[in-house]
């Protein structure tokens, strides 16, 4: 899976092309720039052991999570278990959020996100914070 180049040069720089997939709950993959990704691990591992839902969510994250590195032209090798789990064919977006990528086949993409914009226009209630932001 090649990065789009508006990423690459950044990537270098914040984490020498270092990167973890690891899997999400929404069956896409979740892409992060090794430092960010520590920082999540640490996190998880501090969740409380007796916390099922927590133990759940060690083992999927970190259970799936595997390191990768950017080659020379902006690609990552995608392994087969994690292709397979979000159903990564030919066709995949990249979704940047921020501190981290999603990584989706296109089509579940494309599902998704018409289905979420319909629920958002049905949806009156904001939380408040989001109320309170202008976008």
């Amino acid at each position: 899976m090649a990065f789009p180049s508006r990423y690459r040069e950044r990537l270098q720089s914040l984490c020498d092309g270092e990167l973890v997939l690891t899997v999400d709950r929404d069956h896409c993959l979740l892409v992060y720039p090794m430092p960010e990704w520590e920082t999540i691990e640490r996190k998880l591992v501090e969740l409380p052991a007796l916390n099922r839902t927590a133990r759940r969510l060690q083992r999927l994250l970190i259970g799936h999570a595997t390191d990768c590195q950017l080659d020379g032209n902006g690609r990552i090798l995608v392994p087969p278990p994690l292709r397979e789990f979000a159903g990564l064919d030919k066709r995949t977006v990249l979704i940047g959020q921020g501190n981290k990528f999603e990584l989706w086949d296109e089509d579940e993409w494309l599902r998704r996100r018409d289905e979420w914009l319909a629920e958002a226009s049905e949806e009156e209630d904001l939380p408040e914070e989001l109320e309170a932001l202008s976008l």
